[in-house]
Formats: structure tokens, C-alpha cells, sequence
């Protein structure tokens, strides 16, 4: 039997091939093996440095700095940047750093500071005596302020939030459940429920964005002992209804709270003691209840 090349059609003789057979090559010497140890221990000293060079400028005590972990030091540098970017050094925020502990002490809660678009820019340091998270704790649950709030209101807050943007100078308040810290969510069984009343200040002309800010005092809606010496039986008050929520008996401590007499307050709706834009989300609860 004869065998012919499929390429040039001659006839071929066992274990021949008219295509150019490849000269054996010689054994190429293999690769000397390279470590990417070392490139990946100056990557990692050098963000060190550089994390270290940042941590020593923030305003805080040297024991402070040395407590704070790597996302520690990137939140309360980001919360510094966008402070400096709302408050530049010729403009001082008008309830920033300055504020004493003394002065501090005597707000009924602690002041917050959001950008535009909702992200944390300042939270005064008396933060630690409401939530039990200090300033750096509290960053590190997040840098928006729903990051800090029960998610269930989210969208809630954030129309609020919309509508003062949209009216500068326009009070809006909210109420909701902030996180705590651990300690203090096993003493008092779950998180603190606290009011947000602030507005949106221009704090250049024109106004933008990027130079408007929500400007609030978040105040906690019940007092724990733990906030003053001892608990006072005006702390809260307790009221009946009919089913059409019809007060039908209060307590007299509300006076302290409200300011009414008891004898006012019998036969009245509490739907008339609400602000109206809290009417809805009331009556969604009082169905659900």
C-alpha cells in the first residue's frame, strides 16, 4: 500500500514526512523562582506609614490613637475630611470641638452634624453618656446616620430628611431606636429610643450641597437612673383609651411632661396631641396594634 503526503501528494516511504521536522531543542533552563514576599511587606509598611502619619494628625490624646484599629482610623479621618470640607479653617462650625465638657454635660443630649446627603460630619463627645459608644465606636457601625439608627424607620427618616433639604430652615424631628453599646443594651434590654429635631443651615451663599448642613440635638425620649442621681416618678406617665384612642384616664405626670392638666386631657383624642406630619405613621400603628 502506498501513502501519499496530504500536502505536496507524493508518495511517501514509511516513517517519512515531507514537512520540515523540528530540530530538537535544547532543555531551556527553567525560571528561577521570584517571592512576592518582600513587594507584599513594602505594600503593607508602606500603608502602615502612611496610616500612622494620618492617625498622628487627628485631635485626639496619644492614648486614644493607640487604641484605634486601621478601620477606626479611617472613619474618624473621613469624619474629619468632610468636616473640613463643610467648616474650612476660616469658617468655625458653630457647635464643633470647641464646646467644653462642662458645657456639654448640660445639654439634655448630644449634637449631630450631617452633610447633604445624609453622611456623619460631627457628633458632639458627650455621645458615650447617651448611647454608651464613644465617638469612634459609634463610627464604626457606619459613616451615614441610618448606619446608627434602627433600620425599621429608614425610609421614614430619610423623607424627613428630603423635606428639610428642600426647605432650609424648616425643623424636622424624628424618633428612633440609636444603637448602643452591649454593656448597656443587656442593662436596659435593647437599644435607646431617641428624638432628632434639627434643621438644614446654609452655611455659605450661595447655598449647595456641598455647603449645607443638618444641624440637630438628639435627646433621649426617656431618661435612664443611670443619666441623673435618682429616677423621679415624673419620668414618665400612663394614659387609657377607648379603642378610637379617646383618653379616658392619665396620669398627673403628665403635667410635667406635657404641660396639660389631667381633667384637660380626659375626653380628648390623642390623635390631637400629635404633630400632623406624625398622623400617618400613628394611625398605621394604632391599626397594627
Amino acid at each position: 500500500m502506498t501513502i501519499f503526503c496530504s500536502h505536496c501528494h507524493r508518495p511517501l516511504q514509511a516513517e517519512m514526512s515531507c514537512l520540515p521536522s523540528r530540530a530538537k531543542q535544547a532543555p531551556s533552563a527553567p525560571r528561577p523562582f521570584r517571592s512576592t514576599k518582600s513587594a507584599s511587606k513594602a505594600r503593607r509598611d508602606q500603608i502602615n506609614a502612611e496610616l500612622q502619619a494620618l492617625r498622628s494628625l487627628l485631635p485626639i490624646s496619644a492614648q486614644e490613637k493607640e487604641r484605634l484599629s486601621y478601620l477606626h482610623t479611617m472613619a474618624l479621618v473621613c469624619l474629619r475630611l468632610r468636616g473640613a470640607q463643610l467648616f474650612p479653617p476660616g469658617l468655625a462650625p458653630p457647635a464643633g470641638p470647641a464646646l467644653g465638657t462642662e458645657l456639654l454635660s448640660l445639654l439634655p443630649g448630644f449634637l449631630l452634624v450631617l452633610s447633604a446627603d445624609s453622611k456623619l460630619v460631627y457628633i458632639s463627645e458627650n455621645v458615650a453618656q447617651v448611647l454608651g459608644l464613644s465617638v469612634v465606636e459609634l463610627l464604626a457601625q457606619g459613616d451615614t446616620v441610618f448606619d446608627i439608627l434602627d433600620g425599621r424607620v429608614g425610609e421614614d427618616v430619610h423623607k424627613k430628611l428630603l423635606l428639610a433639604r428642600e426647605e432650609p430652615g424648616r425643623e424636622v424631628t424624628f424618633v428612633s431606636e440609636m444603637r448602643t453599646s452591649k454593656a448597656f443594651r443587656l442593662q436596659h434590654g435593647g437599644n435607646r429610643v431617641v428624638a432628632v429635631c434639627g434643621r438644614f443651615v446654609a452655611l455659605r451663599w450661595p447655598p449647595s450641597p456641598s455647603t449645607t448642613a443638618f444641624l440637630a440635638l438628639c435627646t433621649p425620649v426617656v431618661q435612664s437612673p443611670t443619666d441623673g442621681e435618682a429616677a423621679s416618678q415624673d419620668d414618665v406617665f400612663q394614659s387609657m383609651h377607648l379603642l378610637d384612642m379617646t383618653i379616658i384616664d392619665v396620669t398627673e405626670s403628665v403635667t410635667y411632661h406635657l404641660g396639660y392638666h389631667r381633667e384637660e386631657l380626659v375626653g380628648q383624642s390623642w390623635y390631637s396631641l400629635l404633630h400632623p406630619e406624625d398622623a400617618d405613621l400613628a394611625a398605621a400603628q394604632h391599626r397594627a396594634v
